[in-house]
């Protein structure tokens, strides 16, 4: 037998007074109230949902007169929150109202308006039992005649409260009565004490739900929204654009993107400050919106620029569109304490004439407004048959394909430091091209060649050898380091890549998590399944995922928590801006949050100056790269890159 907190006029052990039939009695009524509970718990989507049901199933299921869960509240005074109080009448749960209660000045702090079974269970975290309510002392206090009433009406005898514990911490107690004096022996309350625990175990499940959920909305919000307008930005603009286009295939129909540009805004954000900008902008997203039909897309995809999605819109359409915005944007704007005459060109591209795909539908039409802007014609359409630029992209993918042949790739790197302890990590595995003609080549240059002429498997086998290779020379010269390496949309798809990485891997014997793989965003979302089995397998072989870019794509949630990924790295566009924008700054710091939240680590790229390092530091970012860590160099140099760093003084980062 134990001792359990009861009061009977005064606290007593319990000796198992009862008969062996009520005593099955109540240990039967409280397993089907905990069986009912179960159910109830698998059912609950919202947290006042699953109070209420589950007093309910405690009155129906368990035939307890009463059932109602309270929560502590904050603050000097401790108040009793009751959430819900649940009657029973013919057999069936009536929720009473709880206001009275709640008026009534109870408290779970240690007080004379603090001795309620609720209030005890709060404040020493431990079930406690009260019989005999209506002839207890607490009960014969006039403070109580709100819950003495209750118990008259209830019928109710015996009460017994349960604390309700959340991540260690008690906030709240579940309250069960019953009309017999003797009831809730030792048997009972154990059964009870774990239907409190599995509603504990619910509501923090659900509050945990209803967080990520707010985290997500909180991520799409910062990387689909401008946060100046409140308009899409250019990943808004991209996720519009891709359905508007499936849907204009179905229907073979025709779109038209309108890119508009506001001259010389850089300078007005120079002269006039960042305010006004985005006083400016809201200005004139409010006119667009006011003359477009109401349901067209409108977005920001970048400083200065709007972009619009014309439905079933041919080339004449389209310019007629494109001139009266225009017009309607030629009037000065008030934009804080300035009067501002805006200058805007416009570009416009077409689907399909122009571009099927979304990144070039938009891109074209970006690139007919600053052809628009440099001519001062107002209006551009974008011109296809660059003759030229084609045939320049042909010879550019000859030179290519000989340059595997000839061996004229380099194996860069480019190191990671632990902000924390200020130690290198690591470094990224990158490619250069030393073209005879055009000296060295960087890879935004090659690489998308690269991919559209097939040869992107060659080069990353290079690349992915090279580095298995190079880690292995390292571990045999004593010289532990780690290097990533990226992943294209292709080679997560290629069928072949598996085997090649494991190959490597036997010949190479490279020490455990010495190489990382780094994909990004699109190339997990190019085919989610493959690539999902990819990284399983990748895993499996004891292989780090980390996620390239983070922010620029899709940013869900739903990937994170489906796919093996052990790290996300930050896109340095958030990075080098966080210091000058909020929005930027507020991207970094909640995906900060994030990353941790889920238990990954987080990467910042593009970290180039102290004054980013320090706020990354200051938010608990775990690693930085970045022209401030090192520029890229060379392979061979990074291990006298390493000595210089660590030859450093002691806090030279900080000063």
């Amino acid at each position: 037998m134990s001792d359990i907190p009861i009061e009977d006029g005064s606290s007593t052990h319990v000796a198992g007074n009862p008969s062996h039939g009520h005593s099955l009695a109540r240990a039967l009524r409280a397993h089907r109230t905990i069986s009912a509970g179960n159910r109830t718990l698998l059912r609950a989507i919202e947290e006042a949902e699953l109070l209420h049901d589950m007093c309910m199933v405690a009155v129906e299921e368990g035939g307890y007169a009463r059932a109602g869960v309270t929560y502590a509240g904050n603050g000097p005074d401790r108040p009793l929150h009751w959430m819900v109080w649940m009657g029973c009448e013919h057999g069936k749960a009536v929720e009473i109202d709880v206001d009275e209660l709640n008026y009534s000045g109870y408290t779970w702090a240690d007080t004379p308006l603090g001795q309620d079974a609720t209030a005890i269970a709060i404040r020493t975290g431990k079930a406690f039992t009260r019989r005999n309510v209506l002839t207890g002392p607490v009960f014969r206090d006039p403070a109580y005649d709100t819950l003495r009433k209750r118990a008259e009406q209830g019928n109710y005898l015996s009460l017994t409260a349960f604390p309700l514990a959340c991540d260690g911490e008690v906030i709240g107690a579940l309250f069960m009565a019953a009309a017999d004096s003797d009831a809730f022996d030792e048997q009972e309350i154990g059964l009870l004490s774990e239907l409190a625990a599995d509603l504990a175990f619910g509501i923090h499940t659900l509050r945990m739900r209803r967080e990520h959920d707010k985290a997500q909305e909180t991520i799409r919000r910062l990387t689909l929204f401008d946060p100046a307008t409140g308009l899409p930005n250019r990943a808004g603009l991209l996720l519009a654009l891709r359905e508007q286009i499936a849907a204009a295939s179905q229907s073979q129909g025709q779109l038209a993107v309108l890119y508009l540009g506001v001259e010389k805004f850089d300078e007005i954000g120079n002269a006039l400050g960042q305010e006004v900008c985005d006083c400016l902008m809201r200005g004139l997203a409010a006119r667009i919106a006011s003359y477009l039909p109401h349901g067209t897309p409108v977005a920001t995809p970048g400083e200065g620029e709007f972009a619009i999605i014309l439905h079933d819109a041919d080339l004449e359409r389209a310019l007629e569109y494109a001139r009266a915005v225009l017009a309607v944007l030629a009037a000065p704007v008030e934009a804080v304490s300035a009067l501002i005459a805006p200058q805007v060109a416009a570009g416009i591209s077409l689907y399909p004439e122009h571009a099927t795909g979304p990144e070039s539908l938009a891109r074209r039409a970006s690139a007919a407004m600053h052809m628009a802007q440099r001519t001062s014609i107002g209006v551009a359409v974008y011109r296809a048959g660059h003759d030229e630029e084609v045939a320049n992209r042909l010879v550019m993918m000859g030179r290519l394909r000989s340059a595997i042949e000839r061996g004229e790739f380099e194996f860069y790197c480019q190191p990671k430091v632990d902000i924390r302890t200020c130690k290198p990590c690591g470094a990224e595995a990158l490619i250069r091209w030393r073209d005879p003609v055009h000296g060295l080549v960087g890879p935004a240059t090659f690489i998308p060649l690269a991919e559209q002429s097939g040869l992107i498997t060659s080069i990353s086998g290079w690349m992915i050898e090279t580095a298995f290779c190079q880690v292995h020379a390292w571990s045999q010269a004593g010289f532990a380091s780690s290097l990533s390496v990226n992943l294209s949309a292709h080679d997560i798809q290629d069928p072949a890549l598996i085997g090649r990485i494991r190959q490597f891997a036997a010949t190479w014997a490279v020490p455990d998590k010495a190489i990382q793989f780094e994909l990004t965003e699109s190339a997990l979302m190019d085919d989610p399944e493959t690539a999902i089995r990819s990284m399983a397998r990748l895993n499996d072989m004891g292989f780090q995922i980390w996620l390239d870019d983070f922010g620029t794509g899709y940013s869900s949630l739903s990937y994170l928590q489906r796919f093996p990924i052990h790290a996300i790295k930050i896109d340095q566009s958030f990075v080098r801006a966080m210091i000058v924008d909020s929005g930027s700054n507020a991207i970094v710091h909640a995906t900060i949050d994030l990353g941790h939240h889920l238990g990954l680590h987080v990467v910042a790229e593009g970290v180039e100056d102290r004054a980013v390092w320090t706020r990354l530091a200051e938010y608990g970012c775990d690693i930085a790269q970045g022209f401030f860590v090192a520029q890229p160099m060379p392979v061979a140099h990074f291990r006298d890159w390493n000595a210089d760093w660590h030859s450093r003084e002691p806090g030279w980062i900080q000063s």
